[in-house]
């Protein structure tokens, strides 16, 4: 019995055994293949604070996973300085080689876009792809120069305040100019024609930006991608590296939840309907006090554009011409204008949603401002039409439903008595006597008696 219950033991212990040398037979291959990956990360849109943040940690996840290598996957109109600045510093520190790839075709590395595939250590570009137009816009977050001093003569203190615009524009131009020359210089690029997307704002497609020696490689895809940059040398914070990327796996890391709202909050559409929404809502509850949900949406929406707007190039002459504008439009309900203010509103509302944005690529979409005033204009005229009709309604109650009614005079008077109207008993004065049951018109009221005059005596006459 003894020897029976040894050899079941014997029998299981055997099978664990067995069991945990499996597994670590096959971790062996696991292990191999998470550290022969390329992770993948996609700058697509307008380069934001939420984009710059993911692609630190995607840069961060790379370097703890032991990754080959980071290809970004490019394809944006730009965006803002502060954050492509802090997407270079994080490919300039990172100690996993970086890839800038524009892709698929038909994509584009404009403004912002430039600046980062100078900075990565390998550029690659998709055939029908295209990058440049570097030059930066000024949207007025530059410090206030200096006035004119008033030792100046009046003609020189008026060419000075007149040229400011142009100064500080050409202050960030030679800041830009001398960043993406640093870039090229590093990574050993075409800096001349650098200058030029800087200064004049050229572009280039995929094979020009070969020949010049914008870039480095034209690939297809991904796949042709890591094929050609294998074996490749580049220079990182940890030192040189020959690239293993022909066998590498291809993994797409996403954004998170957090990252992904807010992407979606700072998209230029999004937060002017958002906006508009908390606006239309607080307007609403002010008008209808007690509804309360309206009011609790309309705070809320505009807590949440105001936090996407400090952090967009917003022109605050614009946002106030938006803000004008529904005001009028709203006014237009309660002030007999005859439509000057919705008139005035609708034009101040498109003029503000143009000019809203300074910087090109967080401009807002047309057809959303066209839908947007075109669905103002509709509700105003609907609105105006109902008051029309409503003014030209006859009145039925009031001291105004009084006026030109008919009655009969409920007694003889001279000069004031009593008349029977709409069923009640009314104390009248008239110029001429009165006889009883003889019909009278009112003219006027005055307080508690009616103004009349005798409608009998008009038809004789």
């Amino acid at each position: 019995m003894n020897k029976w219950r040894q050899a079941i033991l014997q029998r299981i212990v055997h099978r664990i055994l067995f069991f945990i040398l499996a597994l670590l037979c096959l971790s062996m291959p696991v292990t191999a293949q998470t550290t022969n990956r390329v992770l993948v990360l996609e700058v697509k849109g307008v380069i934001g604070p939420a984009l710059a943040e993911y692609i630190q940690k995607g840069l961060t996840t790379a370097h703890q996973q032991q990754a080959k290598a980071v290809v970004l996957r490019i394809d944006t109109p730009g965006g803002l300085d502060t954050s492509m600045r802090e997407i270079i510093k994080g490919i300039l520190a990172s100690p996993v080689p970086v890839i800038s790839f524009v892709a698929p075709e038909g994509s584009r590395a404009a403004s912002a876009g430039t600046y980062i595939l100078y900075a990565s250590h390998i550029a690659a570009m998709a055939p029908a792809t295209n990058l440049g137009a570097a030059t930066p816009v000024n949207f007025g977050r530059l410090p206030t120069p200096a006035l004119p001093s008033e030792e100046d003569d009046p003609e020189q203190q008026k060419t000075n305040k007149e040229s400011l615009p142009d100064t500080l524009q050409k202050k960030m131009i030679n800041d830009a100019e001398a960043y993406i020359k640093a870039l090229a210089d590093k990574r050993g690029r075409n800096s001349e024609w650098a200058a030029k997307a800087v200064t004049k704002g050229e572009s280039l497609v995929a094979k020009e930006a070969l020949r010049l020696k914008v870039i480095d490689i034209v690939a297809n895809n991904l796949n042709d991608l890591l094929t050609q940059i294998d074996g490749r040398k580049v220079n990182t914070v940890s030192g040189a590296q020959i690239l293993e990327t022909k066998m590498a796996t291809l993994e797409f890391q996403q954004p998170d939840w957090r990252t992904r709202l807010l992407m979606m909050l700072t998209d230029p559409n999004v937060a002017y309907i958002v906006l508009l929404l908390g606006i239309y809502g607080l307007i609403f509850e002010m008008a209808n006090p007690g509804y309360i949900l309206p009011g609790v949406i309309g705070a809320i929406s505009v807590v949440i554009a105001l936090y996407t707007f400090q952090i967009m190039p917003v022109n605050y002459a614009g946002l106030l011409l938006l803000i004008i504008g529904m005001a009028f439009m709203v006014a237009e309900a309660f002030v007999p204008s005859f439509g000057a203010l919705g008139i005035g509103g609708i034009i101040a509302f498109v003029i503000g949603s143009i000019i809203l944005m300074d910087e090109p690529a967080f401009k807002i979409s047309i057809p959303i401002i066209s839908a947007t005033a075109f669905t103002s204009a509709g509700l105003l005229i609907l609105l105006a039409g109902k008051l029309i009709t409503i003014r030209r309604r006859k009145i039925i109650t009031g001291s105004e439903q009084m006026l030109a009614s008919l009655g009969h005079a409920m007694e003889d008077f001279d000069t004031e008595g009593r008349i029977w109207i709409h069923g009640e008993s009314w104390r009248g004065r008239c110029s001429k006597p009165v006889k009883q049951g003889q019909t009278v018109k009112v003219t006027a009221r005055n307080g508690l008696i009616l103004e009349l005059e005798c409608v009998e005596e008009e038809k004789n006459d």
